[in-house]
């Protein structure tokens, strides 16, 4: 009846890390032109816990400046956080020019 999602083949570890080398490459790329542009970049990572979103980050961050780069986990909310609009909980931590910010959403 309906079509079996077929599993993306599993990269080799030389493969992987020659395929990391090249996306490390371009993240201090971006790096470089939010420094010299002093644009302000927010990425969320949400999801559930142990979805890979920890790995994954810790990857982006491994190769460039914390001057630059800077990853925000905050703990669940509480109960005030959850009567605030969404958006009051994260603004103090937001970018400023040159900065990237990466949230942590695993709670």
């Amino acid at each position: 009846m309906g079509s079996k999602s077929k599993k993306p083949a599993k990269l080799k570890r030389k493969e992987y890390e020659a395929e990391l080398r090249v996306l490390h490459g371009e993240l201090v790329a971006m790096q470089e032109w939010v420094k010299a542009t002093g644009a302000k970049i927010c990425i969320v990572f949400e999801g559930r816990d142990t979805a890979g979103k920890g790995g994954t980050i810790k990857r982006i961050v491994e190769r460039v400046s914390p001057r630059v780069f800077r990853v925000v986990a905050l703990p669940a909310p509480t109960e005030r956080e959850k009567s605030q609009m969404y958006i009051q909980r994260y603004i103090q931590y937001f970018p400023a020019a040159g900065e990237v910010v990466i949230f942590d959403r695993s709670w």
